[in-house]
C-alpha cells in the first residue's frame, strides 16, 4: 500500500533510491482513472520502488515546490531529488514501460 503523506513526513516519504510520489485531489475524475493503474504497478515494483500519495488539498506547499499545477501528476524522486514528472492519465504499459526504464538507470 502507497505511503499516505503530507508536509510532516514527506522527505522521510521520499528517501530511498527510487520513490514515485503520486500527487492528486479526491475531486479529481482523471486521478480517480488512475487507481487501478497506481495499484498495479505498485503491486508489480513494490519492492523496488516506493509508492507515495499525496493529497494536494491538504497542504500547497510540496505541489507547489514541484511545480505541480495539474492533477494527476507523477514525481519520480532518486535518493530524495525530485528528477521527473509525468502529468495527465497514461495506460498501465505505458506507466510499466516507463517505471522499467527509470529501474534501469
Amino acid at each position: 500500500m502507497a505511503t499516505i503523506a503530507n508536509n510532516d513526513n514527506f522527505q522521510q516519504a521520499i528517501a530511498g533510491p527510487l520513490t514515485v510520489v503520486d500527487f492528486w485531489a479526491p475531486w479529481c475524475g482523471p486521478c480517480k482513472m488512475m487507481v487501478p493503474t497506481m495499484a498495479k504497478l505498485e503491486e508489480k515494483y513494490g519492492d523496488r520502488i516506493k509508492f507515495v500519495k499525496y493529497n494536494i488539498d491538504q497542504q500547497t506547499e510540496i505541489p507547489q515546490q514541484y511545480k505541480v499545477y495539474s492533477i494527476p501528476s507523477l514525481v519520480v524522486f532518486r535518493d530524495g531529488v525530485g528528477k521527473e514528472k509525468v502529468t495527465g492519465v497514461y495506460p498501465f504499459e505505458k506507466l510499466d514501460h516507463y517505471l522499467q526504464r527509470q529501474l534501469a538507470q
